[in-house]
């Protein structure tokens, strides 16, 4: 059986990804406080629902950061890949509590525009700025991690929709001010909320998959079969398994029907020729191979083990 991974692993990156968290969860925290005392004494839903989002993104980020660490945890007996899925992980949560948080606040949207009630909207506006401030400074802490990593992308969701949600208050609130339409209060919560589902919908779809082991969607299994099938000693790739682990690492396994007896001394070079242009034409990193001669089993693409 032939074997081969490449990773490529930056601790100083990590740390500082990691700190940018940290900064994040304690930015996080006195906006949180600060919405909800203000939320309490102006009697805005918005202002709260803001405040619950925003706690929502404490507990993210905390999960986000212990995911953070644990995927740098090395392997073991017991743990042969280590906790390289625990990013994974966070992201699914992540994403499921936006959608829980956005059902929550729908019901109570819909039960205040029955019920709409004067809000103290001055204070409402000074605690939407603070908070457009505080997330705004978040999001660009998160931004460049966001676009390779699915956990830090979970976290930098949570984060620019809630400075979404928060400009979205501050619109709320100036038109409460000077117009006093306390019904906005409750439409602005409604948006936020169907936005949250939207967002989190998305990165719930991507982590599962990942989770489940589905064919990552730029590879397409035929085209890679055939690609692999022109290299002059190959006969047919089959019982073909793709699947990412985590952002970094994309495997394939797979059974090898070669079209003679070949020594392991050649099969080494053909397997090096397989993980070459795998990697380079899909991108793929971690190949284990299975080769075979003359078995008398399935030679089907996919099949069920």
């Amino acid at each position: 059986m032939g074997h081969s991974h490449s990773h490529n692993h930056s601790h100083s990156h990590s740390d500082f990804k990691g700190r940018n968290l940290l900064i994040s969860i304690a930015l996080n925290i006195v906006i949180t406080a600060a919405q909800v005392i203000g939320g309490l004494l102006s009697g805005s839903l918005a202002l709260l629902s803001d405040a619950l989002h925003n706690f929502s993104d404490v507990i993210s980020l905390v999960v986000s950061y212990i995911a953070s660490k644990l995927s740098r945890q090395k392997a073991s007996i017991h743990r042969t890949f280590g906790y390289k899925r625990a990013e994974i992980l966070a992201a699914f949560i992540n994403a499921s509590t936006l959608v829980i948080v956005a059902v929550l606040l729908i019901i109570e949207a819909v039960k205040r525009f029955k019920n709409p009630e004067e809000i103290e909207s001055t204070l409402v506006i000074w605690l939407s700025l603070i908070a457009i401030i505080g997330n705004g400074a978040s999001v660009l802490l998160l931004k460049k991690d966001a676009n390779s990593n699915l956990n830090m992308r979970s976290a930098y969701l949570h984060l620019l929709t809630d400075m979404m949600a928060s400009v979205a208050v501050l619109i709320g609130g100036l038109l409460m001010k000077y117009y006093q339409l306390f019904w906005v209060d409750s439409v602005l919560t409604f948006l936020i909320a169907l936005y949250l589902i939207w967002v989190g919908y998305d990165l719930l779809k991507k982590s599962t998959k990942i989770l489940m082991l589905f064919t990552p969607e730029q590879i397409n299994v035929k085209e890679l079969v055939r690609v692999v099938n022109q290299l002059p000693e190959v006969s047919k790739l089959h019982h073909v398994h793709v699947w990412c682990l985590n952002d970094d690492e994309l495997h394939l396994e797979a059974h090898l029907d070669l079209k003679e007896n070949i020594t392991i001394t050649e099969f080494d070079k053909v397997l090096h020729d397989i993980e070459s242009l795998l990697h380079d034409t899909f991108e793929i990193n971690h190949v284990t191979i299975q080769p075979e001669f003359n078995k008398a089993d399935s030679k089907d693409v996919i099949v069920q083990d």
